[in-house]
């Protein structure tokens, strides 16, 4: 295998860019990592990345939207500089030995290659993260980290390793799109470029990815947070995290006050009720089973807690989750 070329340097040759466009991959994913290069080549006047698409077959990827998007079959592609991989379902069904035989054939060519969303699994089937930090969407990182035991998994927004690009999701796949714009022709350009999409979040790759979303976190609250997240199912006590973080509950809940206009205790409940409606809507788990992954004693006390935060009852919001949706 060759040694990966460095695409993060400053360069102002065209970038040669083949983006992997799987089945039931997000829409705003595979946004996110076109619309960057677009707005790039726009602002410079001149292709500052050259892209083809690329699908795992002679037929058009379809994306969760029902949008499709013909392309290049993954065997007939002879080469590029970087191959960004966009997945989102159906990852078991997609990691066939011809598409992990491509992804590791390209890799072989030195190409740097990036996964978003769900392709951090299938560059993992492939072997291509062994070795490496990696990240994947914050629903998938402990399962991930379980199945990859020879991959550095991080919490992270998104990753940079020799060679190697992983994103947890569509808004970070835009910084991770930032990030390599900045490389290689400046920061003021890459801010020009998210000024386009009027995006001032953060671009540092390891800021922690939360369930609560984009937050204005200071570096302490931050902590607390990885801590609560870390903890859903026994809920740490405030003096615990405090005494963690060498501060003091007055102190902590000062910070959350200012930065997030909230408690500790309120944020605490409500990334544990956040992780509640995901396992209501996206897991067959009993809801009894729910309430005790979600740190709730009792039936009823989650009951009233999941209600109150979201509206429904978690049986509701289960059956309305498994209609099929009309467009």
């Amino acid at each position: 295998m060759k040694s990966a070329n460095n695409i993060l340097q400053p360069e102002h040759r065209p970038l040669k860019t083949a983006v992997l466009v799987l089945d039931e991959c997000n829409t705003l994913s595979f946004a996110a990592v076109v619309d960057p290069m677009r707005a790039a080549n726009r602002l410079a006047g001149r292709h500052a990345f050259d892209w083809d698409y690329i699908t795992a077959t002679d037929e058009p990827a379809m994306l969760t939207s029902g949008l499709t998007v013909p392309g290049i079959p993954l065997a007939r592609l002879q080469g590029c500089e970087l191959l960004i991989v966009v997945a989102g379902f159906q990852l078991a069904r997609h990691a066939t030995p011809s598409l992990l035989a491509g992804l590791r054939r390209i890799a072989a060519t030195g190409a740097t290659i990036a996964g978003i969303d769900g392709g951090p699994w299938l560059l993992a089937e492939a072997g291509l993260l062994d070795g490496h930090a990696a990240t994947t969407h914050w629903e998938d990182l402990d399962n991930f980290a379980s199945r990859f035991p020879e991959v550095d998994t991080r919490q992270d927004r998104f990753t940079l390793s020799e060679g190697r690009l992983t994103s947890g999701g569509a808004t970070p796949a835009i910084e991770m799109m930032l990030h390599i714009i900045g490389a290689r022709h400046g920061i003021g350009f890459a801010s020009r470029v998210a000024g386009l999409f009027l995006y001032d979040g953060p671009s540092a790759p390891t800021r922690p990815q939360s369930r609560l979303g984009s937050q204005k976190h200071n570096a302490l609250t931050a902590r607390a947070n990885a801590l609560m997240e870390s903890s859903l199912d026994e809920p740490l006590p405030l003096s615990h995290i405090a005494e963690n973080l060498g501060t003091s509950p007055r102190s902590l809940q000062q910070q959350f006050r200012l930065r997030l206009n909230t408690t500790p205790q309120d944020h605490y409940l409500q990334l544990r009720l956040a992780e509640a409606r995901r396992l209501v809507t996206d897991t067959n788990l009993p809801l009894m089973d729910v309430a005790i992954a979600t740190g709730f004693t009792s039936q009823s006390s989650f009951a009233r807690a999941f209600r109150t935060a979201h509206g429904s009852t978690a049986r509701d919001l289960r059956q309305d989750s498994s209609q099929p949706v009309q467009h």
